[in-house]
Protein backbone atom coordinates (compact mmCIF):
# COMPACT_ATOMS: atom_id res chain seq x y z
CA UNK A 1 0.00 0.00 0.00
CA UNK A 2 1.40 3.66 -0.92
CA UNK A 3 2.05 5.58 1.89
CA UNK A 4 0.54 8.85 0.54
CA UNK A 5 -3.17 8.92 -0.87
CA UNK A 6 -4.93 11.87 -2.82
CA UNK A 7 -6.35 14.48 0.03
CA UNK A 8 -4.29 12.50 3.00
CA UNK A 9 -1.35 14.11 5.20
CA UNK A 10 1.91 13.53 4.31
CA UNK A 11 2.37 9.87 5.58
CA UNK A 12 5.62 7.73 6.37
CA UNK A 13 5.26 4.46 4.24
CA UNK A 14 6.15 2.31 6.81
CA UNK A 15 4.10 3.19 9.53
CA UNK A 16 1.19 4.89 7.99
CA UNK A 17 1.45 7.96 10.16
CA UNK A 18 0.81 11.17 9.56
CA UNK A 19 3.62 14.04 9.94
CA UNK A 20 1.65 14.10 13.80
CA UNK A 21 2.13 10.75 14.23
CA UNK A 22 -2.17 10.04 14.04
CA UNK A 23 -3.83 7.20 11.82
CA UNK A 24 -4.57 8.67 8.53
CA UNK A 25 -8.01 9.24 7.54
CA UNK A 26 -8.97 7.11 4.31
CA UNK A 27 -12.41 8.92 2.89
CA UNK A 28 -11.70 6.75 -0.31
CA UNK A 29 -9.51 4.06 -2.49
CA UNK A 30 -5.92 5.51 -3.33
CA UNK A 31 -6.75 4.41 -6.95
CA UNK A 32 -10.09 6.19 -6.35
CA UNK A 33 -13.64 5.15 -6.97
CA UNK A 34 -14.05 2.10 -8.49
CA UNK A 35 -16.62 1.49 -11.38
CA UNK A 36 -20.05 -0.07 -10.62
CA UNK A 37 -19.42 -3.82 -12.63
CA UNK A 38 -23.66 -4.83 -13.43
CA UNK A 39 -23.28 -6.32 -17.07
CA UNK A 40 -21.58 -9.33 -18.15
CA UNK A 41 -18.99 -7.45 -20.31
CA UNK A 42 -17.46 -5.76 -17.78
CA UNK A 43 -17.63 -9.03 -15.11
CA UNK A 44 -15.35 -10.86 -18.38
CA UNK A 45 -13.04 -8.10 -18.27
CA UNK A 46 -12.75 -7.78 -14.29
CA UNK A 47 -12.14 -11.54 -14.07
CA UNK A 48 -9.84 -11.56 -16.66
CA UNK A 49 -7.71 -8.96 -14.35
CA UNK A 50 -8.19 -10.90 -11.29
CA UNK A 51 -6.81 -13.94 -12.98
CA UNK A 52 -3.85 -11.68 -13.66
CA UNK A 53 -3.22 -10.65 -10.26
CA UNK A 54 -1.55 -12.47 -7.14
CA UNK A 55 -1.83 -13.95 -3.81
CA UNK A 56 -5.09 -14.54 -2.04
CA UNK A 57 -8.12 -12.17 -2.87
CA UNK A 58 -10.27 -9.91 -0.38
CA UNK A 59 -13.27 -10.60 -0.44
CA UNK A 60 -16.26 -8.69 1.26
CA UNK A 61 -20.57 -7.97 0.54
CA UNK A 62 -22.74 -5.62 1.62
CA UNK A 63 -26.29 -6.74 2.48
CA UNK A 64 -29.88 -4.85 3.34
CA UNK A 65 -30.06 -6.45 6.85
CA UNK A 66 -32.73 -4.54 8.13
CA UNK A 67 -34.58 -3.84 5.51
CA UNK A 68 -35.06 -6.93 2.96
CA UNK A 69 -36.21 -10.35 3.85
CA UNK A 70 -33.42 -12.47 2.02
CA UNK A 71 -30.03 -12.23 3.09
CA UNK A 72 -28.42 -11.51 -0.12
CA UNK A 73 -25.54 -9.92 -1.15
CA UNK A 74 -26.38 -6.79 -3.06
CA UNK A 75 -22.66 -5.72 -3.41
CA UNK A 76 -19.25 -7.91 -4.21
CA UNK A 77 -16.16 -6.06 -3.21
CA UNK A 78 -12.84 -7.41 -4.45
CA UNK A 79 -9.00 -6.60 -4.50
CA UNK A 80 -5.93 -8.34 -5.48
CA UNK A 81 -2.58 -7.69 -5.90
CA UNK A 82 -2.01 -6.39 -9.47
CA UNK A 83 -5.23 -6.02 -10.15
CA UNK A 84 -6.46 -3.78 -8.15
CA UNK A 85 -10.47 -3.25 -6.15
CA UNK A 86 -13.68 -4.19 -8.12
CA UNK A 87 -17.46 -3.73 -7.26
CA UNK A 88 -19.77 -6.02 -8.86
CA UNK A 89 -23.78 -5.80 -8.67
CA UNK A 90 -25.00 -9.60 -8.58
CA UNK A 91 -28.35 -7.96 -8.89
CA UNK A 92 -28.52 -6.69 -12.53
CA UNK A 93 -26.28 -10.02 -13.41
CA UNK A 94 -29.16 -12.24 -12.04
CA UNK A 95 -26.87 -14.33 -10.66
CA UNK A 96 -24.44 -15.31 -13.65
CA UNK A 97 -21.43 -15.59 -12.15
CA UNK A 98 -19.72 -17.79 -13.78
CA UNK A 99 -16.42 -16.34 -15.11
CA UNK A 100 -15.86 -15.24 -11.33
CA UNK A 101 -16.53 -18.68 -10.06
CA UNK A 102 -13.74 -20.00 -11.94
CA UNK A 103 -11.53 -17.07 -10.52
CA UNK A 104 -12.42 -16.66 -7.15
CA UNK A 105 -13.15 -20.70 -5.90
CA UNK A 106 -9.49 -21.52 -7.15
CA UNK A 107 -8.33 -18.80 -4.85
CA UNK A 108 -7.44 -17.87 -0.84
CA UNK A 109 -9.83 -15.77 0.16
CA UNK A 110 -9.29 -13.21 2.99
CA UNK A 111 -12.45 -11.74 4.46
CA UNK A 112 -13.43 -9.93 8.21
CA UNK A 113 -16.04 -12.24 10.62
CA UNK A 114 -16.04 -14.84 7.31
CA UNK A 115 -19.34 -16.21 8.67
CA UNK A 116 -21.41 -13.84 7.90
CA UNK A 117 -20.78 -13.40 4.17
CA UNK A 118 -19.94 -16.87 3.52
CA UNK A 119 -23.64 -17.22 2.94
CA UNK A 120 -24.67 -15.01 0.72
CA UNK A 121 -21.75 -15.45 -1.75
CA UNK A 122 -22.80 -19.52 -1.83
CA UNK A 123 -25.88 -18.64 -2.59
CA UNK A 124 -24.08 -17.00 -5.99
CA UNK A 125 -22.19 -20.15 -6.20
CA UNK A 126 -19.30 -18.90 -5.11
CA UNK A 127 -16.88 -21.13 -2.45
CA UNK A 128 -13.70 -20.34 -1.14
CA UNK A 129 -10.60 -23.00 -1.81
CA UNK A 130 -9.20 -22.00 1.51
CA UNK A 131 -9.93 -18.18 3.71
CA UNK A 132 -8.15 -16.57 5.98
CA UNK A 133 -10.85 -14.91 8.66
CA UNK A 134 -8.85 -11.80 9.89
CA UNK A 135 -11.43 -11.33 12.65
CA UNK A 136 -10.98 -14.75 14.21
CA UNK A 137 -7.25 -14.08 13.38
CA UNK A 138 -7.21 -10.87 15.71
CA UNK A 139 -9.22 -12.99 18.27
CA UNK A 140 -6.93 -15.97 18.21
CA UNK A 141 -3.85 -13.28 18.47
CA UNK A 142 -4.97 -11.60 21.90
CA UNK A 143 -6.63 -8.69 20.42
CA UNK A 144 -9.27 -7.40 22.49
CA UNK A 145 -11.05 -5.44 19.49
CA UNK A 146 -11.41 -7.21 16.45
CA UNK A 147 -13.36 -4.67 14.30
CA UNK A 148 -12.04 -4.11 10.74
CA UNK A 149 -11.43 -0.76 11.60
CA UNK A 150 -9.79 -1.21 14.83
CA UNK A 151 -7.53 -3.90 13.91
CA UNK A 152 -6.46 -1.71 10.64
CA UNK A 153 -5.79 1.62 12.57
CA UNK A 154 -3.75 -0.51 15.39
CA UNK A 155 -1.39 -2.31 12.90
CA UNK A 156 -1.36 -0.46 9.99
CA UNK A 157 -1.88 2.94 10.99
CA UNK A 158 -4.80 4.03 9.07
CA UNK A 159 -8.32 4.89 10.43
CA UNK A 160 -11.26 4.17 8.19
CA UNK A 161 -14.50 5.95 7.92
CA UNK A 162 -17.24 4.00 8.92
CA UNK A 163 -20.98 4.81 8.73
CA UNK A 164 -22.83 3.04 5.48
CA UNK A 165 -22.74 -0.75 7.43
CA UNK A 166 -26.26 -0.36 8.51
CA UNK A 167 -27.51 1.31 4.90
CA UNK A 168 -30.03 0.21 2.90
CA UNK A 169 -27.53 -1.88 -0.21
CA UNK A 170 -30.52 -2.80 -2.20
CA UNK A 171 -30.73 0.72 -2.82
CA UNK A 172 -30.17 2.29 -6.53
CA UNK A 173 -28.13 4.07 -7.80
CA UNK A 174 -25.59 3.43 -4.96
CA UNK A 175 -24.04 6.39 -3.70
CA UNK A 176 -20.65 7.80 -4.21
CA UNK A 177 -19.91 7.42 -0.48
CA UNK A 178 -21.04 4.21 0.05
CA UNK A 179 -18.91 2.78 -2.60
CA UNK A 180 -16.12 4.32 -1.10
CA UNK A 181 -16.65 2.88 1.89
CA UNK A 182 -17.66 -0.61 1.16
CA UNK A 183 -13.92 -0.01 -1.42
CA UNK A 184 -12.34 0.58 1.54
CA UNK A 185 -13.37 -2.67 3.57
CA UNK A 186 -11.26 -4.71 0.88
CA UNK A 187 -8.36 -1.78 0.62
CA UNK A 188 -6.20 -3.08 3.73
CA UNK A 189 -7.34 -6.70 4.02
CA UNK A 190 -4.30 -7.75 2.23
CA UNK A 191 -2.36 -6.23 4.26
CA UNK A 192 -3.83 -6.76 7.89
CA UNK A 193 -3.82 -10.42 6.79
CA UNK A 194 0.27 -10.58 6.17
CA UNK A 195 0.05 -8.75 9.82
CA UNK A 196 -2.05 -10.76 11.43
CA UNK A 197 -0.22 -14.16 10.18
CA UNK A 198 3.12 -12.75 11.22
CA UNK A 199 1.90 -12.29 14.86
CA UNK A 200 0.23 -15.48 15.00
CA UNK A 201 3.35 -17.26 13.86
CA UNK A 202 5.10 -15.31 16.23
CA UNK A 203 3.04 -16.68 18.91
CA UNK A 204 2.82 -20.14 17.66
CA UNK A 205 -0.79 -20.13 17.16
CA UNK A 206 -0.96 -20.60 13.58
CA UNK A 207 -1.52 -23.83 13.24
CA UNK A 208 -4.59 -22.79 15.61
CA UNK A 209 -5.75 -20.48 13.16
CA UNK A 210 -5.20 -22.43 10.04
CA UNK A 211 -7.96 -24.93 11.66
CA UNK A 212 -10.10 -22.47 13.01
CA UNK A 213 -10.06 -21.28 9.05
CA UNK A 214 -11.03 -24.36 7.67
CA UNK A 215 -13.45 -25.14 10.34
CA UNK A 216 -15.58 -21.86 9.39
CA UNK A 217 -14.95 -22.44 5.82
CA UNK A 218 -16.61 -26.22 5.92
CA UNK A 219 -19.27 -25.53 8.08
CA UNK A 220 -22.90 -26.35 7.07
CA UNK A 221 -25.75 -24.26 7.33
CA UNK A 222 -27.21 -23.95 10.72
CA UNK A 223 -30.29 -26.36 11.17
CA UNK A 224 -33.63 -24.08 11.06
CA UNK A 225 -35.40 -23.27 14.41
CA UNK A 226 -37.82 -25.45 15.54
CA UNK A 227 -39.75 -22.66 16.51
CA UNK A 228 -38.14 -19.39 15.86
CA UNK A 229 -41.23 -17.30 16.99
CA UNK A 230 -40.16 -18.26 20.48
CA UNK A 231 -37.21 -15.57 19.83
CA UNK A 232 -39.67 -12.60 19.30
CA UNK A 233 -37.90 -9.88 21.59
CA UNK A 234 -40.15 -9.39 24.58
CA UNK A 235 -42.12 -13.21 24.85
CA UNK A 236 -40.90 -13.63 28.46
CA UNK A 237 -43.64 -11.53 29.05
CA UNK A 238 -46.05 -14.02 27.89
CA UNK A 239 -46.92 -16.17 31.00
CA UNK A 240 -50.15 -17.98 28.95
CA UNK A 241 -49.94 -20.70 26.91
CA UNK A 242 -52.87 -19.19 24.69
CA UNK A 243 -50.84 -15.75 25.34
CA UNK A 244 -47.57 -17.86 23.41
CA UNK A 245 -50.08 -18.79 20.65
CA UNK A 246 -51.28 -15.51 19.63
CA UNK A 247 -47.58 -14.45 19.53
CA UNK A 248 -46.72 -17.48 17.22
CA UNK A 249 -49.55 -16.54 14.77
CA UNK A 250 -48.87 -12.80 14.55
CA UNK A 251 -45.27 -13.54 13.82
CA UNK A 252 -46.01 -16.30 11.37
CA UNK A 253 -48.45 -14.17 9.34
CA UNK A 254 -45.76 -11.60 10.25
CA UNK A 255 -43.07 -13.76 8.42
CA UNK A 256 -45.35 -14.60 5.13
CA UNK A 257 -46.09 -11.15 4.65
CA UNK A 258 -42.49 -10.20 4.61
CA UNK A 259 -40.89 -13.07 2.81
CA UNK A 260 -43.75 -12.30 0.22
CA UNK A 261 -42.88 -8.31 -0.10
CA UNK A 262 -38.95 -9.36 0.70
CA UNK A 263 -39.02 -6.42 3.42
CA UNK A 264 -37.69 -6.88 7.00
CA UNK A 265 -39.91 -8.70 9.53
CA UNK A 266 -39.26 -5.69 12.05
CA UNK A 267 -40.51 -3.45 9.39
CA UNK A 268 -44.12 -5.30 8.40
CA UNK A 269 -44.29 -5.30 12.42
CA UNK A 270 -42.24 -4.65 14.99
CA UNK A 271 -41.76 -7.26 17.90
CA UNK A 272 -43.08 -4.98 20.55
CA UNK A 273 -46.00 -4.11 18.22
CA UNK A 274 -46.73 -7.82 18.23
CA UNK A 275 -45.86 -8.05 22.43
CA UNK A 276 -48.26 -5.13 22.86
CA UNK A 277 -50.94 -6.82 20.93
CA UNK A 278 -51.39 -10.09 22.59
CA UNK A 279 -50.78 -8.19 26.60
CA UNK A 280 -53.72 -6.01 25.27
CA UNK A 281 -55.64 -8.65 23.72
CA UNK A 282 -58.34 -6.35 21.99
CA UNK A 283 -61.56 -7.48 20.80
CA UNK A 284 -62.11 -5.18 17.87
CA UNK A 285 -60.60 -3.72 14.66
CA UNK A 286 -61.08 -0.08 16.77
CA UNK A 287 -59.21 -1.51 19.98
CA UNK A 288 -56.33 -2.81 17.98
CA UNK A 289 -55.87 0.56 16.17
CA UNK A 290 -55.66 2.56 19.38
CA UNK A 291 -53.15 0.84 20.38
CA UNK A 292 -48.89 2.31 19.41
CA UNK A 293 -47.67 1.45 16.03
CA UNK A 294 -51.13 -0.59 14.96
CA UNK A 295 -52.54 3.35 14.74
CA UNK A 296 -49.97 4.32 11.73
CA UNK A 297 -51.51 4.99 8.45
CA UNK A 298 -49.30 2.27 7.27
CA UNK A 299 -50.71 -0.47 9.55
CA UNK A 300 -53.89 0.27 9.54
CA UNK A 301 -55.20 -1.54 6.18
CA UNK A 302 -52.94 -4.35 8.08
CA UNK A 303 -55.40 -4.20 10.93
CA UNK A 304 -58.21 -6.53 10.45
CA UNK A 305 -55.66 -9.22 9.32
CA UNK A 306 -53.85 -8.76 12.15
CA UNK A 307 -57.34 -9.12 14.72
CA UNK A 308 -58.35 -12.45 12.76
CA UNK A 309 -54.81 -14.03 13.45
CA UNK A 310 -55.17 -13.08 17.33
CA UNK A 311 -58.71 -14.31 17.08
CA UNK A 312 -57.88 -17.53 15.53
CA UNK A 313 -55.13 -17.89 18.37
CA UNK A 314 -58.09 -17.82 20.70
CA UNK A 315 -60.34 -20.27 18.81
CA UNK A 316 -57.42 -22.83 19.42
CA UNK A 317 -58.52 -26.01 21.15
CA UNK A 318 -56.32 -26.72 24.14
CA UNK A 319 -54.15 -29.13 22.69
CA UNK A 320 -52.37 -27.45 19.78
CA UNK A 321 -51.17 -24.24 22.32
CA UNK A 322 -47.47 -24.31 22.38
CA UNK A 323 -46.00 -25.23 25.83
CA UNK A 324 -45.07 -22.47 28.18
CA UNK A 325 -41.56 -22.83 27.90
CA UNK A 326 -40.01 -24.47 24.94
CA UNK A 327 -38.50 -28.02 24.91
CA UNK A 328 -34.92 -28.43 24.33
CA UNK A 329 -32.29 -31.51 24.79
CA UNK A 330 -29.65 -29.66 26.38
CA UNK A 331 -29.15 -28.44 29.79
CA UNK A 332 -31.12 -26.05 32.08
CA UNK A 333 -30.03 -22.13 32.73
CA UNK A 334 -26.98 -22.23 34.51
CA UNK A 335 -28.62 -20.52 37.32
CA UNK A 336 -30.76 -23.67 37.99
CA UNK A 337 -28.03 -25.93 38.15
CA UNK A 338 -27.31 -26.14 42.04
CA UNK A 339 -30.74 -26.67 42.88
CA UNK A 340 -31.41 -29.64 39.89
CA UNK A 341 -27.69 -31.09 39.91
CA UNK A 342 -25.10 -29.90 42.64
CA UNK A 343 -22.58 -31.97 41.26
CA UNK A 344 -23.17 -31.06 37.70
CA UNK A 345 -22.75 -27.70 39.22
CA UNK A 346 -19.66 -28.18 40.86
CA UNK A 347 -18.35 -29.95 37.07
CA UNK A 348 -18.94 -26.59 35.61
CA UNK A 349 -17.17 -23.92 37.71
CA UNK A 350 -14.42 -26.62 38.15
CA UNK A 351 -13.93 -26.59 34.09
CA UNK A 352 -14.79 -23.02 33.96
CA UNK A 353 -12.03 -22.37 36.50
CA UNK A 354 -9.64 -24.88 34.75
CA UNK A 355 -10.39 -23.10 31.36
CA UNK A 356 -10.20 -19.69 32.02
CA UNK A 357 -6.65 -20.47 33.49
CA UNK A 358 -5.79 -21.62 30.23
CA UNK A 359 -7.21 -18.92 28.01
CA UNK A 360 -5.09 -16.13 30.12
CA UNK A 361 -1.76 -18.10 30.08
CA UNK A 362 -2.19 -18.67 25.95
CA UNK A 363 -4.01 -14.93 25.47
CA UNK A 364 -6.74 -16.37 24.10
CA UNK A 365 -10.75 -15.45 24.54
CA UNK A 366 -12.09 -18.22 26.36
CA UNK A 367 -14.76 -18.91 24.28
CA UNK A 368 -12.46 -19.25 21.93
CA UNK A 369 -10.18 -21.94 23.57
CA UNK A 370 -13.85 -23.92 23.73
CA UNK A 371 -17.53 -23.07 23.01
CA UNK A 372 -19.35 -22.17 26.32
CA UNK A 373 -22.64 -24.99 25.01
CA UNK A 374 -19.97 -27.73 24.60
CA UNK A 375 -18.40 -27.08 28.06
CA UNK A 376 -21.92 -27.13 29.64
CA UNK A 377 -23.09 -30.06 27.79
CA UNK A 378 -20.20 -31.75 28.56
CA UNK A 379 -20.91 -30.89 32.38
CA UNK A 380 -23.78 -31.73 32.85
CA UNK A 381 -24.01 -34.93 30.79
CA UNK A 382 -20.19 -36.25 31.29
CA UNK A 383 -18.91 -39.42 29.83
CA UNK A 384 -19.13 -42.58 32.13
CA UNK A 385 -15.56 -42.89 31.39
CA UNK A 386 -13.76 -39.64 32.47
CA UNK A 387 -10.51 -40.57 31.24
CA UNK A 388 -8.57 -37.79 28.67
CA UNK A 389 -9.41 -40.17 25.68
CA UNK A 390 -13.03 -40.44 26.54
CA UNK A 391 -13.64 -36.53 27.30
CA UNK A 392 -11.13 -36.03 24.31
CA UNK A 393 -13.52 -37.96 21.91
CA UNK A 394 -16.78 -36.24 23.48
CA UNK A 395 -15.01 -32.96 22.32
CA UNK A 396 -14.28 -34.01 18.78
CA UNK A 397 -17.26 -35.27 18.06
CA UNK A 398 -19.12 -32.27 19.28
CA UNK A 399 -16.90 -30.06 16.63
CA UNK A 400 -14.02 -29.06 18.47
CA UNK A 401 -10.78 -28.67 16.58
CA UNK A 402 -7.67 -30.83 17.35
CA UNK A 403 -5.65 -27.97 19.18
CA UNK A 404 -8.25 -27.01 21.32
CA UNK A 405 -8.79 -30.54 22.26
CA UNK A 406 -4.95 -30.64 22.70
CA UNK A 407 -5.30 -27.55 25.11
CA UNK A 408 -7.92 -28.44 27.10
CA UNK A 409 -8.77 -31.78 27.84
CA UNK A 410 -5.97 -32.83 30.01
CA UNK A 411 -7.14 -29.94 32.26
CA UNK A 412 -11.26 -30.46 31.65
CA UNK A 413 -11.17 -34.37 32.22
CA UNK A 414 -9.03 -33.38 36.25
CA UNK A 415 -11.95 -31.27 36.40
CA UNK A 416 -14.75 -33.23 36.24
CA UNK A 417 -12.87 -36.05 38.34
CA UNK A 418 -12.34 -33.44 40.75
CA UNK A 419 -15.92 -32.47 40.94
CA UNK A 420 -17.28 -36.13 41.22
CA UNK A 421 -14.44 -37.23 44.25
Amino acid sequence: MEGDRPGAPQTDPKTGTDDTGGPVLLREPAEGTPPVIADATALAEACVKIAGGSGAIAVDTERASGYRYWPKAYLVQLRREGAGSFLIDPIPLEGQLEPLAEVLNNAEWVLHAASQDLPCLAELDLHPKSLFDTELAGRLAGYERVALGTLVELLLGYQLEKGHSAADWSKRPLPVDWLNYAALDVELLIELREKLEADLAAQGKLEWAQQEFEAVRTAPPPAPRAEPWRRTSGVHKIRSARGLAAVRELWQARDELARKRDRAPSRILPDSAIINAVTADPKTVEQLQALPVFSGRVQRKYTASWLRHLQAARALPADELPTPAQQTDGPPPVNRWSDKDPDAAARLSAARAALSAIAEDRRLPVENLLLPELVRRTCWRPPSDLSEDSVAQVLLDAGARPWQVELTVAALSKALHSAAA
